[in-house]
């Protein structure tokens, strides 16, 4: 029998709770490229009582954790981190892309699995020691969460997790997120 790290059994319970979900995620085939298969969420988050799981879910998963800023990264993101915010009783904080922003920011570039992109987030939205949850819709190559973590460090406060709906697994993204407690409801071997 192979063992399983405590992250693949973790992995496999939210699986086995949340795997009614994968019903509601079609598959775009050669989005936004050709070659990549895009998860696209958008029926899942029509659908009031699996929007009302992921959103529960996700606080749920966090909610042991003194949480004072959720950071929501664009667009998709948004949709999940401003409720999730609502659920731990903290603020919530728009992660955007480049020019989104109308005062001042710090800007992170990353990778894409299909290209690079950039943050940013207002100078101000996070203060010296505030503790910050990253939430997103998928968690792929993990760039764009480990430039939102940037982003949070940067601006002096820590990140203590990052939450997403779907993992694309394959991609390795968790690699890029050492020591951040990370949650995924939906996992793609």
């Amino acid at each position: 029998m192979r063992e399983c790290s405590p992250e693949h059994l973790y992995r496999g319970v939210m699986e086995g709770v949340h795997g009614w979900l994968k019903d509601l995620i079609r598959d775009i085939p050669d989005f936004p490229k050709p070659g990549v298969v895009y998860k696209d969420i958008t029926p899942l988050l029509s659908d009031a009582a699996a929007l009302a799981e992921c959103v529960d879910s996700l606080a749920e998963a966090f909610g042991d954790q003194r949480i004072d800023k959720v950071l929501g990264v664009e667009a998709r993101g948004f949709i999940i981190a401003a409720p999730v915010a609502v659920r731990l009783g903290a603020g919530f904080v728009p992660v955007r892309k480049a020019g989104k922003l109308p005062w001042q920011v710090h800007a992170e570039t990353y990778d894409l699995e299909y290209g690079t992109d950039s943050l940013e987030v207002h100078q101000d939205a996070l203060t010296d020691g505030q503790k910050a949850l990253i939430i997103d819709d998928v968690l792929a190559t993990g760039g764009t969460a480990a430039a939102t973590a940037r982003l949070v460090r940067r601006l002096g406060a820590e990140p203590v997790g990052v939450g997403c709906i779907v993992e694309l697994a394959f991609l390795g993204g968790r690699r890029k997120l050492p020591g951040l407690n990370t949650v995924s409801l939906l996992n793609y071997e």
